[in-house]
């Protein structure tokens, strides 16, 4: 497939080409994928690089999709996977949320998505149970994108086989943040925010069946999750999984959003030889305030679902934050996960790299527009 714009019917080809499948199921995912293609052609100003990158990521999407509708019509068992979600995690991005999910997902009455099965979620044909094909792929890919982005470890930890983002399996409805993340496509953004995300998080649901059914040790388990797009539809999320809590994560955003920022230019970088830094931390102002405002709202109209965590409070004792997190989900914790979570710590302190430096007005921004931005978030979380 060659070209110097995306379209959506090439794309559906390449994925038919590459599976030899032909069923997408319910063709919803079209006006998504229709939006965000247009979205990419008008406004990303991807280079050549970044146009091949993406044409062949949202290749892999489709082709994941048609190979969920074959895996379910081949085992129609996995339809009856019944996964009970005990909460998505989904402060803003940079307020602790990662440090929070990886230090849940170690207690042994919880599971979560992993990176290589986020990448991977499918089995390739003939593989075991150990999945270690596609634990492999999952280590060169991680080392491919270090290499196109060689500071992006000091922003963010990665790890091919921690505990990964849920919205990446949610990128194969073509219904998710992430795309805002590594692309500067602020139609696609608008559209996001006033769509109704119900079919996307039902999808969300049928990947966390497929993961199940693959490892039949999860069934005894809940499942924490996390990613700040939740944030996009923290309603739909409660109607989704009817057991599920949102814990979200608090940190000032005078610190928060100019960190994101920072990321994002990092990885738009990949994409595009345009990034505007300050077109980039001003859209994300904006955007998680409306965010925000919308958090506020439904927390609201249903108190009793939402459980918070602040960033100072989770680096001071993150054990004992982790700890009363459990508690709060209805979890009875015990020796055995403090003892997980002591030993994820101490691994987690063994870990970190250098200290990711930036400012507000690298990025259009300043500390006393967004006290002012943010000042109603502050005065009832902070």
């Amino acid at each position: 497939m060659t070209g110097t714009e995306l379209r959506v019917d090439d794309l559906l080809a390449a994925a038919r080409d590459k599976t030899g499948l032909t069923e997408f199921g319910d063709d919803w995912f079209l006006e998504p994928l229709g939006v965000l293609v247009t979205s990419l052609n008008d406004e990303a100003q991807l280079s050549a690089t970044g146009l091949e990158l993406t044409r062949r990521r949202l290749t892999a999407l489709l082709a994941d999709r048609l190979r969920l509708r074959a895996v379910q019509r081949a085992h129609p068992e996995i339809l009856e996977v019944r996964p009970v979600v005990a909460a998505e995690i989904c402060g803003l991005p940079r307020t602790g949320s990662t440090l929070l999910h990886r230090l849940l997902a170690t207690s042994p009455q919880l599971t979560s998505t992993m990176s290589w099965e986020t990448t991977y979620p499918l089995p390739f044909p003939g593989e075991g149970p150990d999945a270690a094909e596609r634990k492999r792929r999952a280590q060169e890919r991680m080392r491919a994108f270090l290499e196109l982005s060689p500071d992006f470890g000091d922003i963010h930890t990665v790890a091919w086989d921690e505990p990964e983002e849920d919205v990446i399996l949610v990128d194969r409805s073509f219904t998710s943040m992430s795309f805002e993340s590594f692309h500067w496509v602020p139609g696609y953004g608008d559209w996001l925010r006033t769509t109704d995300q119900t079919k996307a998080y039902d999808e969300l649901r049928q990947w966390l069946q497929v993961l199940q059914w693959q490892q039949p040790a999860r069934s005894g388990l809940r499942w924490i999750l996390k990613s700040p797009h939740h944030l996009t539809a923290v309603g739909t999320v409660l109607d989704a999984f009817e057991d599920c809590s949102i814990v979200m994560t608090h940190r000032s955003p005078v610190r928060a959003v100019p960190s994101y920022a920072s990321m994002v230019s990092n990885l738009s970088a990949q994409y595009s030889e345009n990034v505007d830094d300050a077109g980039l931390g001003r859209y994300w102002s904006d955007r998680f305030v409306a965010s925000l405002r919308e958090f506020c709202a439904v927390r609201e109209a249903r108190p009793d679902r939402f459980v918070d965590v602040r960033f100072d409070a989770l680096l001071d004792d993150p054990v004992a934050e982790a700890l009363r997190v459990l508690r709060a989900l209805g979890l009875s914790p015990g020796e055995s996960d403090r003892a997980a979570f002591e030993s994820y710590v101490e691994r987690d302190r063994a870990s970190r790299t250098a200290a990711h430096r930036y400012s507000p007005e690298e990025f259009g921004l300043s500390e006393s527009r967004l006290e002012r931005d943010f000042a109603f978030y502050r005065e009832a979380y902070l």
